[in-house]
């Protein structure tokens, strides 16, 4: 059925775009995933925007979901609502460079059409002006702009605009057909590309967001037809986008870092500024998006507990995602070697905090960041999974109260063709002991085993504050507590942290032990690793103790005894 078309750029305009580019973008996500050879070769640009495409369409249905119950003639959302609520959305929910970048173009056009205040909408000349902030501010998000990417491609869409008369429908159609033959030049702009046989994954992905906007204000859908004769053709007609080669996003380059950190931050301008300098001199494929003390960032290292400390010391990072690029996704070297190549196996482990983000990273690990409060979805942790690319995967929830999400997220990798393997860890640090014996060189079966009887053998307990009144095995607790948990049940509560830490450690020791790990949260005292290490030292025998750095874990202390 064809769109009924939108006349100017108003507010269901921009609903109906959302949903539209949402559409072809699950259409086109698995093709695009095929061919994303450059920065990295890890076959995630289609998922990525086709994510970051979602998040911005359901903030949009929810701004129009809060005005359903408002009198009659403010139901509707203004443009300037819809397009912040767009811009914001793509922001929180930007997945990889590409992703990140498209937030950055949402943002670059929202600003421009939220200048328009109260006013219903906008008209051709508005659009084109947002085309044009929005080619802008990507370009200047970036820290290393290279031509025969996505930017290229959202320069060329504007310039088209630029030189088009008319309304809304003939702009987009401009920008639309300008997008195309740019697309059509980056393999002869990019080497690897050339090598690869296709084009920029990421432009490819932008391609099918402005037709949906030339939907949007036609009613019809352009048929991207792919590369023929070394031309990208475009007919405007109605009916579905066939597949079409592509592939790419920003900087990087042969023998790349190891990791790409992702995180949103809450940071001032000046510290942000910072922040770049000290990302740039780190890594690669740098992008910092976003604005008014909000951000994405987005950066490839070898160092990934750097790139986090950075964005501490810039201000409060969060919803961190570290991805270890495995051997079959390493930075891509040029067309010799097969784009869709997967690494054997790997693990996949949520963390509670920023330090065992990047222990478990440096492990090899791909992290899903739990914060206080925050339990990931089991969308989340299937696609992590999809992003550490592997044949075979370990999960590891390190959460009793994950164990059904965490069985979903694995039936519904299963569904995918991945094999998966939940080995039921209950907290971080049965996660860091199972990591510990794991050795992908050996059969799957007897990794999984090897792995699960280390997470078993280990036994966990935390130290933290109680917040309210509550019956517990140890007795009743008043909020401000020091409660000692114990394989997930209260077994000590005291009034210092030090001290019921102590009789903590000492309750778990009495059965035995030969290795204790002691996680830091960020609020946990001064001087209390050392008085554990201390006690362990004096007190028992032929133990040896590991401290780690948890970052704001909820938890003050994280202990495990094997």
């Amino acid at each position: 059925m064809a769109q009924v078309p939108q006349t100017f750029f108003d507010a269901l305009a921009v609903r109906t775009w959302c949903s539209l580019a949402l559409t072809a973008l699950g259409r086109a996500r698995e093709e695009i995933d095929a061919i994303n050879v450059y920065p990295v070769a890890d076959g995630d640009t289609g998922t990525n925007l086709y994510l970051t495409i979602e998040s911005a369409t359901t903030a949009v249905e929810a701004v129009f979901a809060g005005h359903e119950t408002a009198p009659a003639a403010v139901r509707s959302p203004s443009l300037a609502d819809a397009a912040r609520a767009m811009a914001h959305g793509a922001l929180i929910g930007a997945r990889g460079n590409s992703g990140t970048i498209l937030a950055q173009l949402l943002r670059g056009m929202a600003q421009v059409l939220a200048e328009e205040g109260e006013a219903s909408h906008t008209d051709g000349d508005g659009l084109r002006l947002a085309l044009r902030r929005a080619a802008d501010s990507a370009r200047q998000a970036v820290a290393h702009p290279v031509e025969g990417t996505v930017l290229s491609v959202a320069s060329a869409a504007a310039d088209a605009a630029a030189g088009t008369g008319g309304d809304c429908g003939t702009v987009a159609r401009a920008a639309y057909r300008g997008a195309c033959a740019a697309l059509a030049a980056t393999p002869a702009q990019l080497t690897v590309l050339e090598h690869a046989g296709v084009v920029d994954a990421g432009g490819r992905g932008l391609v099918a967001v402005l037709a949906a906007l030339v939907e949007t204000f036609t009613g019809e859908a352009p048929v991207f037809s792919g590369l023929s004769g070394g031309a990208v053709h475009a007919r405007e007609e109605a009916g579905p986008e066939p597949g079409a080669a592509d592939c790419a996003d920003t900087p990087g380059g042969a023998d790349g870092p190891a990791f790409e950190v992702i995180y949103l931050l809450e940071a001032e301008d000046p510290a942000v500024a910072r922040l770049r300098l000290r990302l740039d001199a780190l890594g690669d494929s740098l992008v910092v998006v976003g604005g008014d003390g909000l951000w994405n960032v987005h950066v490839h290292v070898d160092d990934a507990g750097a790139a986090v400390e950075a964005g501490v010391e810039a201000g409060r990072p969060y919803r961190i995602r570290i991805t270890h690029f495995g051997a079959g996704d390493a930075h891509a070297r040029g067309g010799d070697r097969p784009v869709r190549e997967r690494v054997q196996r790997a693990v996949v482990a949520v963390v509670p905090g920023e330090g065992l983000a990047g222990l478990y990273s440096e492990a090899g690990a791909t992290t899903v960041l739990a914060r206080p409060g925050e339990p990931p979805a089991s969308g989340e942790l299937v696609e992590a999974v999809r992003r550490a690319h592997a044949r075979e995967v370990v999960l590891l929830p390190n959460d009793a109260d994950l164990r059904h999400t965490a069985a979903a997220a694995a039936e519904q990798a299963r569904s995918e063709g991945i094999r998966v393997a939940l080995i039921p860890t209950r907290s971080a640090v049965q996660g860091i002991a199972a990591l510990a014996v794991h050795e992908a060189g050996r059969r799957f079966d007897e990794d999984v085993v090897s792995m699960t009887s280390a997470a078993g053998a280990t036994r966990y307990a935390e130290v933290a504050v109680a917040e309210r009144q509550s019956w517990t095995m140890a007795g009743i607790c008043q909020a401000g507590d020091v409660l000692g948990l114990i394989d997930g049940d209260v077994a000590v509560i005291g009034a210092d942290v030090i001290a019921t830490a102590e009789r903590t450690l000492d309750r778990m020791l009495s059965a035995g032990g030969e290795l204790v790990t002691l996680v830091l949260g960020d609020d946990a005292p001064e001087g209390i690793a050392e008085r554990l290490e201390t006690r362990v030292r004096e007190a028992y025998l032929a133990v040896d103790t590991v401290v780690h750095r948890g970052g704001r874990q909820g938890a003050l202390l994280l202990i495990g005894v094997e």
